[in-house]
């Protein structure tokens, strides 16, 4: 074998050398084998070097990465000239007419700087909170809004958390027609019937009935409805189209009254008394809650540590499942559901509506306002509209309707209206009863756009049923609109939904 010191061996010899050591010596004229071992990248585990193809995706791959973070910036720098813009919107119209706290949230294409109220508007006009967390714009709506209503939501100079020119959104939704439930008790033998019908009274279906009917409320998802049998109440639970009826369990055999329900938590309460009240242990008026969410609806009374146990008027709290009650010995107590942390707020003689947070409360020498939130008071705003005032009902949003009796010469009354009082005393007659009828009770709907009077026509020939909350045979309910006082509606029956309380 031919050694030139220093020369390197071709392919062929070192392949030569490789396969077979007995070999002839290479051409010398063969291609040199360049020594690359320091300049091809290797495989990190094995040491061994990379194959070419290998090292073409690494570049093919890292030309990519390149491009989209290009492109992604330059997405990213449009974006942000362009300002946020809306990807999402969400908003549960048929929710928002029937209670307060509904929310619109507007998703949009950035981060937010933070939104402020000034910079919302929402017309018609409804109080609202505002709220901004990354990409999510929030409005909670303050009071269950108008049905059947065009809203416009406007959100002005609102900036990207990066910065960016200031835009203004705007989302336009409708609210649906509200429907309402209604009882009519038969007359001459029939049944009584629980209707579901629209405000106006168009297409009424029959969804519960049954022989005697004391009252019912509904709540978000059920019925409840208060039986007569034998002398004694069964509370019966329906879907709000009557079907699934199940009965809730009671304390015992008795009667139950005072029926109402909370704008939350499917939370229900009444006032029960024993059937035989000198039994042992018998319960007269004691104030009870149930929950229809839980599955057994076991009745918890409400018991307060040094409170008379006998409730004789009380009220779910709105928007909360919040008790105020009047007790027998003339105590108003705020306390929660389970009878926890109760707030005295002094002595009264009746109670009144409640809104928001505020309750009219009839003391002994006048009628207050009581803020449940901090438990101040202040005397009723006094109406400029004259006559004599009964009956108070705070309206959601704002004012409140009052029965007015104007009294002759002679001390007996002449004729009882029923006018809308606003906060600062202006007094306009919404509705004229006739001197033939009896106003029974008045009603809000939970946006405050109408009022439900419930009226018997010529009291003096229409006898009351024997029920054990009795009523006249003939009722009728007036839906009027209580901005321009137009008589929408008049429907057969009582005890209208939007009815926190029974008729007196």
């Amino acid at each position: 074998m031919s050694s030139d010191a220093g020369r390197p061996l071709t392919r062929r010899e070192a392949r030569a050398l490789h396969q077979d050591p007995d070999a002839a010596e290479p051409a010398a004229d063969a291609e040199p084998v360049a020594d690359l071992a320091g300049e091809m990248p290797r495989d990190a585990p094995t040491g061994k070097p990379v194959a070419p193809r290998r090292r073409a995706f690494f570049v093919l791959f890292a030309v990519i990465v390149a491009v989209l973070g290009v492109l992604g910036a330059a997405g990213a720098a449009i974006g942000t000239a362009q300002g946020p813009r809306v990807t999402n919107v969400q908003v549960d119209p048929a929710a928002a007419v029937e209670a307060s706290g509904s929310r619109l949230i507007v998703t949009t294409s950035q981060s937010l700087q933070t939104v402020d109220a000034s910079q919302v508007t929402i017309e018609p006009a409804v109080p609202f909170a505002v709220d901004t967390a990354g990409r999510a714009l929030g409005v909670r709506f303050g009071l269950a809004l108008h049905d059947d209503t065009e809203y416009t939501v406007t959100f002005r100079d609102v900036e990207g958390l990066g910065g960016g020119p200031l835009v203004t959104l705007t989302e336009t939704f409708r609210t649906p027609a509200i429907e309402i439930y209604l009882l009519q008790r038969g007359a001459d033998g029939a049944s009584d019937a629980i209707f579901r019908a629209g405000v106006s009274g168009e297409g009424a279906v029959k969804v519960f009935e049954h022989d005697q009917i004391e009252d019912f409320r509904a709540t978000a998802r059920h019925l409840v409805i208060s039986v007569g049998e034998g002398g004694d109440t069964r509370l019966v639970a329906t879907g709000l189209d009557g079907e699934d009826e199940r009965d809730l369990p009671l304390p015992g055999a008795g009667v139950v009254a005072n029926l109402q329900a909370a704008d939350r938590g499917e939370r229900i309460g009444y006032t029960f008394t024993s059937a035989d009240p000198t039994a042992a242990n018998a319960l007269e008026s004691v104030l009870f809650t149930t929950s229809l969410a839980d599955g057994d609806g076991e009745p918890s009374a409400v018991e307060i540590d040094g409170a008379d146990p006998r409730v004789s008027e009380w009220r779910f709290v709105p928007d909360t499942d919040r008790i105020l009650l009047l007790a027998f010995d003339g105590s108003v107590l705020l306390t929660d559901a389970a009878g926890d942390s109760a707030t005295s707020l002094g002595t009264a003689l009746g109670l009144g509506g409640v809104a928001g947070t505020e309750a009219i409360v009839e003391r002994l020498e006048d009628i207050d306002v009581v803020d449940l939130s901090d438990g101040t008071s202040a005397p009723l705003v006094a109406s400029d509209d004259g006559g004599v005032e009964g009956d108070v009902l705070p309206v959601p949003g704002g004012g409140t309707l009052r029965t007015v009796t104007e009294m002759g010469a002679t001390g007996l009354p002449l004729s009882v209206r029923v006018v809308f009082v606003t906060d600062e005393g202006s007094g306009s007659t919404m509705y004229d009863v006739a001197r033939t009828d009896a106003l029974l009770q008045t009603c809000v709907s939970p946006s405050g756009r109408y009022a439900a009077l419930t009226i018997a026509p010529d009291i003096v020939d229409n006898p009351y049923d024997l029920y054990d909350l009795p009523l006249p045979t003939v009722i009728d309910t007036h839906i009027v609109e209580i901005s321009t006082g137009a008589d929408i509606a008049t429907l057969a029956g009582s005890a209208i939904s939007w009815c926190r309380v029974a008729s007196q």
